[in-house]
């Protein structure tokens, strides 16, 4: 059985080499996600409303690769002012609440787009729910 690479047609995707999510059997991994909706950051500023674009976008690609969010795992959170994890972390509850994933939020001093202040991957396993 040979791993499915499944894109979202980011910018990034072609021009650095990766998939949007990978599986391969039960497990799928999912590369870190922002807020970019047709190459442009959606809600500059605000952490909240972009860790809900980027969730949105883990969901998608979850379920274009058979898994569903009850499936996650795990979850990576990098924000660019950890000060904010609270706006952060409240809409994280609010995808997964009951599913109360491992996790990890750390700082990074930036992501790839000034404009982004929230990425997040995630690691699922069908049927972990």
């Amino acid at each position: 059985m040979s791993a499915r690479r499944l894109g979202s047609g980011a910018p990034w995707e072609d021009a650095v080499g990766y998939s949007r999510v990978v599986a391969h059997g039960d497990s799928a991994w999912v590369s870190g996600t922002t807020a970019t909706v047709d190459g442009v950051v959606a809600h500059p500023g605000d952490a909240g409303a972009q860790t809900r674009v980027a969730l949105t976008g883990v969901q998608r690609a979850l379920e274009q690769a058979g898994f569903g969010l009850g499936d996650v795992v795990r979850t990576r959170m990098y924000v660019t002012d950890i000060s904010r994890w609270e706006e952060v972390g409240r809409v994280h509850g609010e995808f997964f609440r009951d599913v109360r994933p491992a996790t990890a939020m750390v700082q990074v001093a930036a992501l790839i787009d000034p404009a982004m202040l929230v990425e997040i991957e995630a690691d699922a396993v069908r049927g972990a729910a």
